[in-house]
């Protein structure tokens, strides 16, 4: 009974000492100033690549802007969580937690979680394909798993596409099975223009074609002057002539505003009729009136 009261003394005398609240600062210390480190490094690495990859632009050996931009993110973010656990390692040190156990049980239990881990193995396989095979990079729209929009961020297990009315999603890399890109190749502006019966169609076609020379001076996205194909439809009450132009990657959609509106306003000048809904009435007592002998 002496003892347990001596060696409740004692803790008691250690609780309330000077040494516990000096080893707990000297602790809470070096916490702070592991993060601190961490953070620095992060920073500080993040400009050191940034800056690596604007001088392999200028060297030569140059890579496209959209693999830059993947392969900057991906490094930056690898760093950055291999600073972290680092950081978390050595702070479970300074709780004077021996790391060669853990790591040695987190072997042993790996190998038995990794049975059961087999959806993230293959979302880390298939991200390194898709950066290493240039499936698409940063920036690219394109089309995959019912999702479509732009590539804002390609990880090591997961991507993020943002669709064009904001929303992002997130999608696993081993989701990723068929993928359109949009962005590789140039696009295709198609219009339409729909010319009234009444009209010259061999005018109409010389006024269009004389305005489709003119347009790459003013809209640099063309990158060579629109075709017009001709008459592609005969409708009811309207002739409709196609046109297409070839545009860098994603300018399509409002090259093919921009020609409409120039067609439109061009058409209106020369006095060329775009058809519109008519409505031709009759009346029956006036042609009964009409067959009447006088």
């Amino acid at each position: 009974m002496e003892e347990v009261i001596s060696q409740w003394d004692k803790a008691v005398e250690y609780l309330t000492g000077p040494d516990l609240w000096i080893a707990l600062a000297q602790g809470l210390l070096k916490i702070l100033l592991i993060l601190f480190i961490s953070l620095l490094i992060v920073r500080v690495g993040s400009k050191v690549i940034s800056r690596f990859f604007e001088n392999r632009r200028r060297g030569p050996f140059k890579i496209t802007a959209r693999r830059e931009s993947t392969l900057k993110k991906l490094v930056v973010n690898t760093m950055t969580y291999i600073v972290y656990f680092t950081a978390f390692i050595m702070i479970l040190e300074v709780f004077t937690i021996k790391i060669g156990p853990l790591l040695a049980g987190a072997g042993v239990a790996g190998l038995a979680i990794g049975f059961g881990a087999q959806n993230l193995v293959r979302d880390i396989i298939s991200g390194f394909f898709i950066i290493f095979e240039d499936q698409f990079s940063v920036g690219d729209y394109i089309l995959t798993s019912g999702v479509e929009g732009f590539v804002e961020e390609i990880g090591l297990r997961t991507s993020k596409i943002k669709s064009w009315t904001g929303e992002i999603h997130i999608l696993p890399n081993g989701n990723v099975t068929q993928v359109t890109n949009y962005s590789i190749y140039n696009s295709i502006a198609v219009v339409d223009v729909r010319i009234a019966y009444e009209n010259d169609i061999e005018q109409a076609e010389q006024v269009i074609a004389e305005l489709l020379e003119e347009l790459p001076e003013r809209y640099e996205q063309m990158t060579a002057v629109p075709e017009l194909l001709g008459v592609d439809h005969l409708n009811a009450s309207e002739v409709i002539m196609r046109i297409i132009g070839e545009t860098v990657p994603m300018e399509h959609w409002g090259i093919a505003r921009v020609i409409r509106k120039e067609v439109k306003q061009r058409l209106q000048e020369k006095g060329i009729e775009i058809p519109y809904p008519r409505i031709v009435m009759y009346s029956r007592h006036e042609e009964e009136s009409a067959q009447e002998p006088t």
